[in-house]
């Protein structure tokens, strides 16, 4: 049996004036997520408990099968271990995004999406300034960057800054026990990146720059079963945005590195794919994650959320639905992690709407990839990762 498990992240949404109140889902042409519906069995599944983060961290831990009530640490360690920093003992690593900081309020949590180049010329400029002992910076890609840090922050409350778009950050920096320190480096970045040839040379060119770290998602090394031992299957990962490659690494899947994979609107849909299908030759099981329609929930923008959406159907889900044929027997599962609404531009954690199809699931014959069709289903999962055990069986997949 192949399985393939594909991810548009933040896909699911709210209704929208703008679209008839429509949610981006019921507006966009889904024809692929339809067809799974039409072949396949639709539901609902809830990937993150209440009481931890709204964020693809704890969902992706769901969707890899594991509870994420008892595996998860905090989103940092994820993406450290995909850039291979490896955390010991009371090592916390921080996720460290490039932000744009005008008049005290969050007005860029990607500093325009600032390019890979650009931004690993003034995180590698703090690591010489601010570095020390206790304090170490990563660079990573576009405005996603690592800072690791000594000592015990396990009380520290930290927000998202996509969370805060257009907000004060006042009474949104980072609370607890070692938050002094924590503050203390994120303001002083501040002279340092305002100075900085390359934020002056964006300024000019009229880019929003980096003028300012903001230090979120702190944990510890988490400690995982291998997805091997777990579910006695080999398998790969394919995203662009550490945090999941870096899952995938903790549980020792392949990952896999696909040229022109950006985590945004731009990034290389159709070679997620076809590496997804060729990925399945040699291995059991693949998860594929799409990035941009989570970007664009982040951004307000709907009908870049909408294009992002119909660009995944297209050139990710119809193209693997094709490809995994040639397997005779397989399963493929297509959600998102968690909801993005345009009108909020964070994350939620209400249900999700979920397709699996293959060839030895019976039709439901719902015909309708939407948040509202898929209510009316029977196959609900209060616990995300329970229906990834059910996926991976060897049971039926039956209402």
């Amino acid at each position: 049996m192949k399985y393939a498990i594909l991810i548009g992240d933040g896909m699911a949404d709210y209704p929208i004036p703008e679209l008839g109140f429509k949610s981006i889902l019921e507006a966009a042409n889904t024809e692929n997520m339809d067809k799974l519906c039409t072949i396949g069995q639709e539901g609902l599944t809830r990937n993150i408990p209440d009481h931890l983060p709204a964020g693809s961290d704890v969902a992706a831990l769901s969707l890899m099968g594991y509870d994420p009530e008892k595996y998860y640490t905090g989103r940092g360690p994820l993406e450290a271990a995909n850039m291979g920093v490896l955390l010991e003992g009371e090592e916390n690593a921080f996720r460290c995004n490039l932000v744009y900081i005008e008049n005290g309020i969050m007005t860029d949590y990607s500093a325009g999406h600032i390019t890979t180049e650009d931004a690993n010329v003034l995180i590698e400029y703090l690591q010489g300034k601010m570095g020390s002992d206790k304090v170490r910076f990563y660079p990573g890609m576009s405005y996603r960057h690592l800072t690791v840090i000594k000592g015990g922050f396990d009380s520290l409350k930290t927000t998202p800054p996509h969370d805060i778009t257009n907000q004060k950050i006042g009474s949104h920096l980072p609370a607890g026990k070692g938050q002094e320190f924590i503050q203390e480096l994120m303001f002083n970045s501040v002279p340092l990146l305002e100075k900085h040839l390359v934020n002056t040379r964006r300024a000019n060119a009229g880019k929003k720059p980096g003028n300012m770290i903001w230090l979120w998602g702190q944990g510890r090394r988490p400690q995982l079963p291998t997805f091997q031992s777990k579910f006695n299957l080999t398998g790969s990962v394919i995203s662009a945005v550490n945090l999941i490659k870096g899952l995938g690494r903790y549980a020792g899947l392949n990952v896999i590195d696909v040229p022109g994979a950006t985590g945004y609107i731009d990034t290389n849909y159709r070679g997620k794919a076809e590496y997804a299908l060729r990925s399945l030759e040699k291995n059991d099981f693949v998860f594929v994650h799409v990035e941009a329609p989570d970007e664009a929930g982040h951004n307000g923008d709907i009908e870049m959320k909408k294009k992002a959406v119909e660009d995944f159907d297209f050139e990710v889900v119809g193209r693997i639905a094709e490809g995994i044929k040639k397997f005779s027997d397989y399963r493929i599962l297509v959600l998102p992690d968690h909801p993005t609404p345009v009108s909020l531009r964070t994350h939620t954690r209400e249900a999700v709407p979920f397709v699996v199809a293959g060839s030895d699931i019976e039709p439901s014959g719902v015909g309708k990839f939407d948040e509202l069709t898929v209510k009316q289903s029977k196959n609900i999962y209060n616990q995300g990762y329970k229906l990834i055990e059910k996926f991976l069986s060897k049971e039926k997949f039956v209402i």
